[in-house]
C-alpha cells in the first residue's frame, strides 16, 4: 500500500510538472479535480452498499433468531 501511494504521488508530481511546462496546468488540474470527485462518489456508494449489506444480514439474523 505504501509503494502504491508513493507511486500515486511520483505520478502525481511528474504530470503536474509536464502540465505547467506546457502551460496547461489549469487544464490538468480541472481534469484531476474531476477525476477526484467521481472516485470518492464511487467510494461513498460502495461504502453506502456495504452498510446497507451489513445491515440487511444482522436484520436476516436477527429475524432467523426470532423464528428458531
Amino acid at each position: 500500500m505504501k509503494s502504491m501511494k508513493a507511486l500515486f504521488v511520483v505520478a502525481t508530481l511528474t504530470a503536474s510538472s509536464l502540465a505547467m511546462a506546457t502551460g496547461g496546468g489549469d487544464r490538468s488540474f480541472a481534469r484531476m479535480e474531476a477525476a477526484r470527485k467521481v472516485s470518492m462518489e464511487a467510494f461513498q456508494a460502495a461504502q453506502k452498499q456495504k452498510a446497507e449489506a451489513a445491515v440487511a444480514e444482522s436484520k436476516a439474523k436477527a429475524a432467523n433468531r426470532a423464528n428458531g
